[in-house]
């Protein structure tokens, strides 16, 4: 006879992956805030959202990405309003 071994639950998966998806967040925007800023800011806030929504238990890390995400934004409108381009030099 075969064993039978219960697969993940629906809710336990969609948990997890909201898990993975607050981390995901969180470091996208932690690394917005140094580099391409206009790519992964509203990608961590994206997947802040989701995670949020799927109930993840790593809200905390959900929520400091979703703040990252937005810092992201606002060091790219600063960087723009202040040099008039996208492309910026540190230091100049």
């Amino acid at each position: 006879m075969d064993t039978v071994v219960p697969a993940r639950t629906t809710a336990t998966a969609r948990r997890s992956d909201a898990d993975g998806t607050a981390v995901a967040s969180f470091i996208l925007g932690l690394l917005g805030t140094f580099v391409l800023n206009i790519v992964f800011g509203p990608l961590a806030i994206i997947l802040a959202s989701v995670a949020l929504v799927r109930g993840t238990r790593r809200r905390g890390r959900a929520l400091l990405g979703l703040f990252l995400g937005i810092a992201d934004i606002a060091i790219l409108v600063a960087l723009i309003t202040a040099h008039q381009d996208i492309a910026w030099t540190p230091g100049f």
